[in-house]
Protein backbone atom coordinates (compact mmCIF):
# COMPACT_ATOMS: atom_id res chain seq x y z
CA UNK A 1 0.00 0.00 0.00
CA UNK A 2 1.49 3.61 -0.61
CA UNK A 3 0.24 6.49 1.33
CA UNK A 4 0.82 10.11 0.99
CA UNK A 5 0.70 11.70 4.32
CA UNK A 6 -0.23 15.05 5.12
CA UNK A 7 0.46 17.57 7.37
CA UNK A 8 -1.36 21.02 6.85
CA UNK A 9 -0.05 24.00 8.40
CA UNK A 10 -0.96 27.77 7.70
CA UNK A 11 -1.08 27.72 4.01
CA UNK A 12 1.26 24.71 3.50
CA UNK A 13 0.35 21.29 2.46
CA UNK A 14 3.49 19.39 3.73
CA UNK A 15 3.35 15.49 2.12
CA UNK A 16 5.21 12.08 2.68
CA UNK A 17 4.91 9.53 0.52
CA UNK A 18 5.23 5.80 2.33
CA UNK A 19 4.79 2.28 1.54
CA UNK A 20 4.71 -0.71 3.41
CA UNK A 21 5.30 -4.23 1.71
CA UNK A 22 5.88 -7.56 3.67
CA UNK A 23 6.31 -5.68 6.55
CA UNK A 24 9.46 -3.17 5.03
CA UNK A 25 8.66 0.52 4.92
CA UNK A 26 10.02 2.28 2.04
CA UNK A 27 9.68 6.13 1.44
CA UNK A 28 10.03 6.90 -2.56
CA UNK A 29 11.77 9.51 -4.27
CA UNK A 30 8.66 12.38 -4.67
CA UNK A 31 8.82 15.43 -7.10
CA UNK A 32 7.19 17.38 -4.04
CA UNK A 33 7.50 17.72 -0.23
CA UNK A 34 5.02 20.67 0.21
CA UNK A 35 2.10 22.67 -1.97
CA UNK A 36 1.70 26.26 -0.71
CA UNK A 37 -0.96 28.47 -1.17
CA UNK A 38 -0.44 32.15 -2.03
CA UNK A 39 -3.99 33.39 -1.85
CA UNK A 40 -6.99 31.82 -0.47
CA UNK A 41 -9.60 33.85 -1.47
CA UNK A 42 -8.74 33.29 -5.33
CA UNK A 43 -11.13 30.23 -6.53
CA UNK A 44 -8.36 29.81 -9.61
CA UNK A 45 -5.76 28.90 -7.32
CA UNK A 46 -7.13 26.41 -5.23
CA UNK A 47 -8.11 24.51 -8.12
CA UNK A 48 -4.88 24.36 -9.56
CA UNK A 49 -4.01 23.06 -6.17
CA UNK A 50 -6.62 20.73 -5.82
CA UNK A 51 -5.19 19.70 -9.82
CA UNK A 52 -1.58 19.74 -9.25
CA UNK A 53 -2.13 17.36 -5.91
CA UNK A 54 -4.41 14.57 -7.82
CA UNK A 55 -1.94 14.63 -10.58
CA UNK A 56 0.84 13.91 -8.03
CA UNK A 57 -1.52 11.05 -6.41
CA UNK A 58 -2.04 9.36 -9.68
CA UNK A 59 1.67 10.01 -11.19
CA UNK A 60 3.16 7.79 -8.07
CA UNK A 61 0.39 5.43 -7.91
CA UNK A 62 -0.72 6.40 -4.23
CA UNK A 63 -3.64 4.08 -2.52
CA UNK A 64 -4.79 6.77 0.37
CA UNK A 65 -3.98 9.87 1.40
CA UNK A 66 -3.87 10.27 5.70
CA UNK A 67 -3.87 13.53 6.64
CA UNK A 68 -3.20 14.89 10.63
CA UNK A 69 -6.15 16.37 12.27
CA UNK A 70 -5.56 20.17 13.34
CA UNK A 71 -7.77 21.52 16.71
CA UNK A 72 -10.71 23.62 15.83
CA UNK A 73 -9.84 25.74 18.34
CA UNK A 74 -7.49 27.05 21.18
CA UNK A 75 -3.87 28.00 20.76
CA UNK A 76 -2.98 25.38 18.31
CA UNK A 77 -6.13 25.83 16.20
CA UNK A 78 -5.69 25.78 12.42
CA UNK A 79 -6.16 28.04 10.07
CA UNK A 80 -9.37 28.66 7.39
CA UNK A 81 -6.73 27.97 4.55
CA UNK A 82 -5.83 25.19 6.12
CA UNK A 83 -9.34 23.90 6.31
CA UNK A 84 -9.88 24.59 2.38
CA UNK A 85 -6.90 22.58 1.71
CA UNK A 86 -8.22 19.97 3.18
CA UNK A 87 -11.42 20.13 1.70
CA UNK A 88 -10.26 20.27 -1.81
CA UNK A 89 -8.06 17.37 -1.65
CA UNK A 90 -10.93 15.22 0.23
CA UNK A 91 -12.74 16.19 -2.99
CA UNK A 92 -10.55 14.93 -5.50
CA UNK A 93 -12.58 12.27 -7.11
CA UNK A 94 -11.09 8.26 -6.72
CA UNK A 95 -9.44 9.35 -3.13
CA UNK A 96 -9.58 7.67 -0.12
CA UNK A 97 -9.02 9.96 2.53
CA UNK A 98 -8.58 9.26 6.35
CA UNK A 99 -7.39 11.07 9.34
CA UNK A 100 -5.30 10.64 12.76
CA UNK A 101 -5.64 12.57 15.54
CA UNK A 102 -2.43 13.40 17.35
CA UNK A 103 -3.46 10.94 19.93
CA UNK A 104 -3.32 8.24 18.08
CA UNK A 105 -0.13 9.12 16.67
CA UNK A 106 1.49 9.28 19.77
CA UNK A 107 -0.10 5.75 20.75
CA UNK A 108 1.09 4.07 17.68
CA UNK A 109 4.60 5.74 17.75
CA UNK A 110 4.77 4.20 21.27
CA UNK A 111 3.82 0.80 20.43
CA UNK A 112 5.75 0.68 17.52
CA UNK A 113 8.72 3.33 17.49
CA UNK A 114 10.92 4.18 14.99
CA UNK A 115 14.13 1.44 14.48
CA UNK A 116 16.10 4.47 13.16
CA UNK A 117 16.41 8.61 13.58
CA UNK A 118 14.14 10.47 11.73
CA UNK A 119 17.70 12.32 9.90
CA UNK A 120 18.49 9.18 8.68
CA UNK A 121 15.55 8.47 6.79
CA UNK A 122 16.55 11.17 3.57
CA UNK A 123 13.66 13.70 4.66
CA UNK A 124 13.64 17.29 5.09
CA UNK A 125 13.03 18.52 8.81
CA UNK A 126 9.95 20.30 7.95
CA UNK A 127 8.48 16.80 6.68
CA UNK A 128 8.62 15.16 9.85
CA UNK A 129 5.11 15.38 11.10
CA UNK A 130 3.79 13.88 8.09
CA UNK A 131 6.28 11.50 8.10
CA UNK A 132 4.66 10.45 11.62
CA UNK A 133 1.02 10.53 10.40
CA UNK A 134 2.03 8.07 7.68
CA UNK A 135 4.01 6.04 9.77
CA UNK A 136 1.71 5.16 12.46
CA UNK A 137 -1.02 5.20 9.82
CA UNK A 138 1.16 1.97 8.54
CA UNK A 139 1.79 0.40 11.45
Amino acid sequence: MKICAVELRSNEAIICLLTKENGLFDIPECRSQKFIMQDMLDNEQMRKFQATFAKLLEDYQVDRVVIRTRETRGKFAGSAIGFKLEAAIQLIDGVEVDFMTNQEIKQKMKRNPLGIEFRATGLRQFQEAAFTTGYAYLC
